[in-house]
């Protein structure tokens, strides 16, 4: 199968190659998509928002709009910089890795309805034991603490998200398809560890000015115990998932099946937030806070799918986020204190 030329992959994107990117029907969609979101919280939210978010209650619905469009202003301008950092570099076309156009439909739309069938077994099985909804992110994470999350319901979480996303579909894959096809190994590991360093510096440095994380507010002892409690936990509960879900398989087959960088990344970023729809603090009780629930979804964590997706299409390898943007920086960084109130540790 010939892939449609597609513009935005060009090494060196000049004028010409961005205004066509801008006029591909799925990069239009996104910003229309992102927009009505920003206008919905104008309209429903009113003064304040209905979310349990204890680290930002004191921001306004409009402060939290600024917060969400300056974070897509940074992917952007990370986007840029890792199209400058790899453009030397043979890009791979990972439509190639994916198989023939008829196969990767059957895989995409069976993987699809899995994942939506871990969200809702997620959702049962928690519900049962009396905890939040097994997402792809532990309550409490990114916007504070919430007193109610046990050390059992963490332990569970991680290890059903696990199983769930990462286990079970590597086990299925790996019996037909490469780790290269699957985005599992580096074809430059120079180059590779290079971005890495570069986009954790700056991710860091970020999350430092921005979030003003409580990490430092921790006890030599607390820091000691929470900082590879946090790693191996979000590790195994969000990080690991997202990879090999998202960016190992399906990104190739997204290509495979659209032709254009873009879209992929956009279904890239997409995936990634409908696997947040169970975090602790959207809340589906009435329209008005379905619709800012889901507003705020694609506001938190489309931007940062649709980074991840970047990163993976421009080396293709799905370990470079884990590293660069995921693990370390933000979970690591933002939610050890979470951790370490989680796990009572002194």
């Amino acid at each position: 199968m010939t892939l449609v030329q597609d513009p935005e992959a060009h090494p060196r994107p000049t004028r010409r190659h961005l205004a066509a990117l801008v006029r591909q029907r799925s990069v239009r969609l996104a910003v229309l998509g992102w927009i009505a979101a920003n206008a919905l919280v104008f309209a429903v939210a009113g003064d304040r928002l209905p979310f349990d978010w204890p680290t930002a209650a004191a921001r306004t619905p409009v402060g939290h709009l600024v917060d969400a469009n300056l974070g897509i202003v940074e992917v952007l301008l990370l986007t840029a910089l890792v199209w400058r950092l790899t453009r030397k570099r043979t890009v791979p076309n990972l439509a190639d890795r994916a198989p023939e156009r008829s196969v990767a439909a059957r895989e995409t739309l069976l993987l699809l309805l899995y994942g939506a069938a871990g969200l809702g077994l997620g959702f049962i099985l928690a519900r049962l034991a009396g905890w939040h909804p097994f997402g792809l992110h532990l309550a409490g994470s990114i916007y504070g603490t919430h007193e109610h999350v046990s050390r059992a319901e963490s332990i569970a979480w991680a290890a059903y998200n696990l199983v769930v996303y990462a286990v079970v579909p590597l086990l299925v894959f790996r019996r037909r398809y490469s780790a290269a096809a699957l985005n599992l190994r580096s074809s430059n590991r120079r180059a590779d560890t290079v971005l890495v360093g570069v986009i954790l510096l700056i991710e860091s440095l970020v999350q430092l000015a921005a979030l003003n994380p409580q990490i430092f507010e921790l006890t030599a002892p607390q820091l000691a115990l929470g900082v590879p409690l946090t790693f191996a936990l979000y590790l195994a509960g969000a990080v690991l998932p997202a990879m090999i879900f998202v960016y190992a398989i399906l990104v190739p087959r997204f290509l495979r099946l659209t032709g254009s960088t873009a879209t992929t990344v956009i279904l890239g970023g997409l995936t990634y937030t409908a696997l947040h729809v169970w975090d602790a603090w959207a809340i589906f009780n009435s329209p008005g806070n379905a619709a800012l629930s889901v507003a705020f979804l694609l506001l938190t964590y489309f931007a940062p799918g649709i980074f991840k997706t970047v990163l993976t299409v421009r080396t293709g390898n799905a370990w470079v986020h884990v590293w660069a943007y995921h693990a370390l920086a933000p979970h690591t960084l933002a939610d050890t204190p979470h951790l370490v109130h989680v796990f009572h540790l002194k």
